[in-house]
């Protein structure tokens, strides 16, 4: 009687202290209907006995589940000092499925009182015996299992493998891995708002006809907040506004200070000078007053034959005015002179100058949509992205601080290039450029790129000649960016500097020294073909910059060319992505029939507003607050928290100058900036 005793007690120890919580990743196929098995293992080495996490009549480890196990401890030293790691593995399944992504394992020592933390994130594969440590984050050369690791990322460099979408551009994934694609909840959402969206088009389409007026245009809204009339139809037609877009809008970064006027530009002094308040122009340059934007890039890029036979390239001159405002005193909506290329003044009649500020905005909008959002963004992130993939371990801490960062982004991108930018996609519809004209702007936008310049936000004000708010000091993109960038290059320097706590450090990993030199390695050679990368990495700094401008564009640079595009694309005179025909040759009166029939058909504007409406809806959580948690240790996690402190005080302060604006900039408010680009 007394052994039976003793063995039920002892039978009660062994299951009781522990308990392991198993988290199956939320990702198409991730389940399994495998056998799964733990073992403990203390700090002397001593291993449990084996547990089944399988319970009776239970449909264990489903797809974004988490489930509970007692585990057997039978087997480690009594009494135990502490838990040293984890072994888990599993078994062939009846039904054949080779995958489970396990997301992570908690174990709990309800004796102590402890939580020990191994995030896994990462498929399991049949019969191999995993160890896990806490906290899993450790740099190659620290890896007490080396050979795993090196079979971990031989088999993800052949999932993730690149393909030339765009010839010389950014380059993709090949085939998408499961584990890319959406959740079901987000695969739901999206689709829920795209067919609420579509159902609103067609009755408007069934309720409007094609607009007579300018005035007519703002009758194809609803009355509802989905398809609200956006603000700026009522002042688009305001100098001042049109200044304003250079340094608010989708496209705030292309403003230049401007110290010279450019040969090409044949701007007429006596035209210009008016509207310089009484200065000389050369006194206005020299003064630092007059600003440019030239859209060179645009020159000679392939157009939608139906549409127009070229595209418009422009120059416009703006004049910074002792109220701060940046107002447009010159346009020239091609690149060389010439007597059919005339350049247009704020004197010019009403209808005349308002069609030169329309061309030159869409021309804007073509650079906004093929660069600045989506090569600058979407695809170069994806290149980033893939070959972080390729080269650093799950486990590897770089992998761990950017993994948040690419959650739906390549699924996105896939989506993305089939529907928009294919032939016969979205861009094909609505766009000047269309899809070939957008593939020749993203190579060009590509070799013009640099990391260290463009995709360093401040590095870029600062090439521009306007990162100093003396020179321009309204420019509230720059104003909420450049703090917005410093507290993420704080963040990113923290945990940089806790995991490589020595020179030493980095020179060892061998990890990332690979991930930066297939970046910087030339497309020819088989590499990303990015500028401004370096093909090793020499310090810190270094590092910290790469990891920052990913946090930053992922953010910030998308937040900023995104969130807004409803509220500025979808007022088709504001900010037309399409305009018919070309501007006349000769400078003349318009009337407002003939600046009519340059808009977009009411289909293409309603197309715009569909899907402009959808890209401005945010997808994921706000940045910090992570769908996914991938660093653990408590210094980490102490790191983290600082940077979620940092980024609410700089939320009120946003809020604090957006209530002194006249016109309000909160997109770039961290509130509503998401982690990732998942739209």
């Amino acid at each position: 009687m007394l052994q039976k005793m003793n063995s039920f007690i002892e039978s009660l120890w062994d299951v009781s202290r522990f308990d392991a919580h198993v988290t199956t990743g939320d990702h198409r196929y991730a389940g399994t209907d495998s056998s799964v098995h733990l073992q403990l293992v203390d700090k002397s080495g001593a291993e449990s006995e084996a547990t089944s996490l399988d319970r009776l009549f239970v449909n264990d480890h489903e797809r974004g589940q988490t489930h509970s196990y007692g585990l057997k401890s039978k087997g480690l030293q009594t009494p135990l000092d502490q838990l040293d790691h984890i072994i888990i593995w599993r078994g062939a399944s009846i039904t054949g499925d080779d995958n489970w992504f396990l997301d992570r394992i908690e174990i709990e020592d309800k004796k102590e009182r402890h939580r020990y933390m191994f995030p896994v994130q990462r498929w399991i594969e049949v019969e191999r015996r995993y160890h896990f440590y806490e906290f899993d984050a450790f740099l190659p050369q620290d890896d007490r299992q080396p050979e795993i690791r090196c079979l971990e990322l031989d088999r993800k460099r052949n999932l993730y493998q690149f393909r030339e979408t765009i010839e010389r551009g950014p380059r993709q994934i090949k085939e998408l891995p499961d584990e890319e694609k959406f959740s079901e909840k987000y695969e739901f959402d999206l689709l829920t708002l795209k067919a609420k969206l579509i159902a609103r088009q067609y009755h408007l389409e069934f309720t409007t006809e094609e607009w007579d007026s300018l005035e007519d245009v703002k009758n194809i809204y609803f009355p509802d907040s989905t398809f609200y009339k956006p603000e700026c139809s009522e002042y688009w037609t305001e100098d001042r506004w049109f200044g304003l877009q250079r340094v608010q809008g989708v496209n705030a970064v292309m403003i230049s200070l401007c110290t010279q006027i450019p040969a090409k530009f044949a701007i007429e002094e006596d035209k210009i000078e008016p509207f310089l308040e009484g200065i000389p122009l050369k006194d206005a340059l020299r003064s630092n007053k007059i600003f440019i934007v030239d859209f060179k890039i645009l020159d000679g890029v392939p157009c939608r034959a139906e549409i127009t036979s070229k595209l418009v390239a422009p120059i416009a001159l703006f004049y910074l005015n002792k109220r701060n405002e940046l107002m447009p005193i010159a346009i020239q909506l091609f690149q060389e002179p010439s007597g059919v290329n005339p350049v247009y003044y704020p004197s010019d009649p009403r209808l005349t100058w308002i069609m030169a500020k329309m061309f030159f905005n869409m021309a804007d909008a073509q650079i906004h949509q093929a660069c600045t959002h989506l090569g600058y963004t979407h695809l170069l992130m994806e290149s980033l992205c893939v070959a972080v993939h390729r080269h650093l371990s799950p486990s590897h801490p770089i992998f761990r601080l950017l993994a948040p960062h690419f959650l739906y982004l390549l699924m996105i991108n896939a989506r993305g290039l089939e529907r928009i930018i294919s032939p016969g996609g979205w861009v094909d519809s609505v766009m000047t450029m269309g899809s070939p004209g957008m593939h020749e702007l993203i190579r060009r936008g590509f070799s013009q790129w640099r990391l260290d310049v463009q995709g360093d936000l401040e590095k870029d004000f600062e090439s521009r000649g306007v990162l100093d708010p003396k020179i321009l000091p309204y420019y509230p993109f720059r104003d909420d960016a450049v703090p917005f960038f410093n507290v993420i290059k704080n963040y990113v320097k923290n945990v940089v500097n806790y995991y490589y706590n020595s020179p030493e450090k980095l020179e060892g990993d061998f990890e990332v020294q690979r991930w930066v030199k297939e970046m910087a390695t030339s497309q020819a050679e088989g590499g990303l073909g990015m500028a401004g990368v370096p093909e090793k990495i020499e310090s810190l700094e270094q590092l910290v910059q790469i990891c920052s401008i990913v946090v930053a564009t992922c953010s910030i640079g998308h937040a900023g060319a995104n969130f807004q595009q409803y509220d500025v694309y979808g007022f088709a005179p504001n900010y037309p992505g399409l305009l018919n025909k070309l501007p006349p040759e000769t400078k003349r009166e318009m009337t407002e029939q003939e600046l009519v029939a340059f808009l977009p058909n009411k289909t293409a504007a309603l197309d715009m507003m569909v899907l402009t409406k959808i890209l401005s809806t945010k997808g994921t959580k706000s940045l910090g607050d992570f769908e996914v948690q991938y660093l653990y240790d408590p210094c980490v996690v102490q790191i983290t928290n600082e940077f979620r402190l940092e980024l609410k005080k700089l939320s009120q302060e946003i809020k604090v100058r957006n209530k002194t604006r006249e016109f309000k900039y909160g997109w770039l408010d961290p509130e509503i900036v998401p982690n990732s680009i998942s739209i």
